[in-house]
């Protein structure tokens, strides 16, 4: 598969994302003085109104959320059918990531998932998820 469609990875808030996925680590946005998750990442915490937020790791498993599968190719670098999936972090399930899988797996709302990292050519690596394995 080729990768003409790259997310920008050096944005200020999103590269600490983007740095630890190309380490093989699972990262999110969170408030040192009140614990609350950032998502997107941001360096003030709109929940307390500080500024003490820092990248914490999480442990690279999830629920799934919610799944749609693409049926119709709309660029040549992803083929369809193609599924979509939004996970819930275990570690703070406010953050819902995205990924893809291919084809059109069997897949249920609320069923284990598990981080893998996909690197993009030479772009950036990206944090996709599977469903976990027993």
């Amino acid at each position: 598969m080729g990768h003409s469609i790259l997310p920008y990875d050096r944005d200020r808030e999103t590269a600490g994302f983007f740095d630890a996925a190309g380490e093989g680590r699972l990262v999110y946005r969170a408030c040192n003085d009140c614990n609350h998750a950032l998502h997107p990442p941001t360096d003030h915490c709109p929940h307390c109104g500080g500024w003490n937020t820092a990248w914490r790791d999480a442990r690279g498993t999830g629920t799934l959320h919610t799944w749609t599968t693409v049926m119709h190719q709309i660029h040549p670098d992803y083929p369809a059918p193609y599924t979509l999936v939004v996970v819930e972090l275990d570690d703070a399930p406010e953050v819902r990531l995205m990924g893809r899988l291919d084809g059109e797996p069997e897949l249920a709302a609320g069923q284990p998932m598990e981080v893998w990292f996909e690197r993009l050519g030479e772009g950036p690596t990206l944090p996709q998820w599977k469903p976990a394995t027993a």
